[in-house]
């Protein structure tokens, strides 16, 4: 449906004008709007009516223009209403593009942490090994920064602000490795990576019997790469994440025996 005249609509919008499909030209528009107001990614778009109000254009055809931009990776939509600016793609990002399916999948059905548990495990020894050859002074003060931020969060009982310093540890380790192709696939990874630690911290940083092999692990990590020593530094990430796996099995079994323990009837 065109824009009505009481949208101000120029007729230069008009399906026919100019050649071209009209939600090609609105999104030029669109481009052009956020390009010229320096729109930065996650910066919220102007609500539907008034973006095609001031662009001149029906909001049936604004939506086709989102809609096509988002399939660009350019804009997203996010739960609870909308859209937002995205980074553009880079050609690392195709790289990985295949990983996202796993995204939700991991979300709705915790199990699969394992399987990213069995990723990592594959992964980071290997950049562990190459982080600990190949680190630079800026490297090492980035590992070192995320380490220190990790215990800092965990102080302050701030379980989200310790799932990204987390993260935020293996990715400069990852970075660390000087290989691209590691980096890009443990970036690709990193909302699964994200998932996977936020919901392994809860679960093993409550648990008093969990946290201090953590601890240890994490820093025999950060010591062993800092030192420049490569087996050892591959060893510890393998020993961390193999902690991990097994505490989460426990965990989920204890889990498991409480519910059924639940639902037994109560003695009278």
């Amino acid at each position: 449906m065109a824009a009505s005249g009481s949208h101000g609509a120029p007729p230069t919008m008009a399906p026919e004008a100019g050649g071209g499909r009209l939600s090609d030209r609105v999104a030029a528009q669109l481009r052009a709007l956020i390009a010229e107001r320096g729109l930065q990614p996650d910066t919220r778009l102007p609500a539907e009516r008034t973006l095609a109000l001031e662009l001149g254009v029906s909001r049936t055809a604004l939506r086709e223009a989102i809609a096509q931009l988002a399939s660009q990776g350019l804009l997203r939509a996010r739960a609870g209403g909308g859209t937002y600016v995205q980074r553009p793609p880079t050609p690392e990002d195709q790289v990985v593009a295949p990983l996202q399916p796993f995204l939700p999948l991991l979300q709705s059905d915790p199990a699969y942490r394992f399987d990213v548990l069995e990723t990592r495990h594959a992964l980071e020894g290997a950049t562990a090994w190459h982080a600990a050859l190949r680190a630079t002074d800026a490297d090492r003060a980035r590992i070192a920064a995320a380490f220190e931020a990790m215990l800092r969060a965990h102080a302050q009982g701030d379980a989200a602000a310790e799932a990204r310093a987390d993260a935020d540890f293996h990715l400069a380790i990852a970075e660390a490795a000087h290989n691209r192709v590691l980096l890009q696939v443990m970036r690709g990874l990193f909302d699964l990576l994200q998932t996977n630690i936020s919901q392994s911290r809860h679960l093993l940083f409550q648990s008093p019997r969990t946290f201090a092999p953590l601890l240890a692990q994490h820093r025999a990590l950060h010591d062993a790469i800092l030192a420049g020593e490569p087996e050892r530094a591959r060893d510890a990430a393998h020993a961390h994440l193999a902690f991990v796996h097994t505490a989460l099995r426990t965990l989920d079994e204890d889990e498991a025996r409480r519910a059924r323990a639940s639902r037994l009837p109560s003695p009278r």
